[in-house]
């Protein structure tokens, strides 16, 4: 296809406010201290996968998290590490884990939720890290300014599925470390029954 036609129909897709929509499943981000608590004094985390956010990868590490009423073995380590560890999880995960986790945005760890973690090298409570995380969209500037949105701003998304839904309250991420995705986690995906590419439209 001619690339005049392509970038014309991306043009046209940006301004109707047209978003990729991905599915964000239960995950953790360490911290090296709790990197090196869980895997090891001078542990670096291992990539298996780059993410559609530049930079961010899905890591060869897995930890396992703990609560009141149960675990999940196996939950994926996001990298690079962070100044604090931060555990995200969906609503139906806090019910079976027992833990008592609020919506917040990423990165927002004061007064969250309190969890256990386990790794082959040891375990480590954190007294806070545990989100439900509020469902967001990254936008690069360049598409932020053809969909007329600002950094911070809060929409709703139509998400164009068999059972389509409109979440309000989307957090607007701009950036330009950011290519443009919605995040959503696995309730808020089944209840749209979201399955594989899934496109949403921003209408507010």
């Amino acid at each position: 296809m001619n690339n005049n036609i392509v970038d014309a129909v991306l043009e046209a897709l940006l301004k109707s406010r047209i978003i990729v929509v991905e599915v964000s499943a239960r995950h953790v981000h360490l911290s090296q201290d709790a990197l090196e608590t869980l895997f090891g004094k001078g542990a670096v985390l291992t990539p298996k996968r780059g993410l559609s956010q530049p930079g961010q990868y899905l890591c060869e590490e897995r930890v396992t998290v703990i609560g009141p009423k149960g675990k999940k073995e196996r939950t994926a380590v996001l990298g690079p590490v962070r100044p604090d560890t931060q555990v995200e999880l969906s609503r139906t995960d806090c019910a079976e884990l027992g833990i008592k986790a609020p919506l917040r945005e990423s990165g927002k760890v004061e007064g969250s939720g309190e969890i256990t973690l386990e790794g082959p090298a040891g375990s480590l409570h954190i007294p806070r890290g545990a989100i439900v995380a509020h469902n967001h969209a990254h936008l690069s500037p360049e598409d932020a300014a053809v969909m007329g949105i600002a950094d911070g701003q809060h929409v709703s998304v139509e998400v164009l599925t068999d059972r389509p839904l409109v979440f309000k309250d989307v957090v607007a991420r701009v950036s330009s470390k950011y290519q443009t995705r919605m995040h959503i986690d696995f309730d808020e995906a089944n209840a749209a029954m979201v399955d594989g590419f899934t496109l949403g439209r921003i209408i507010t």
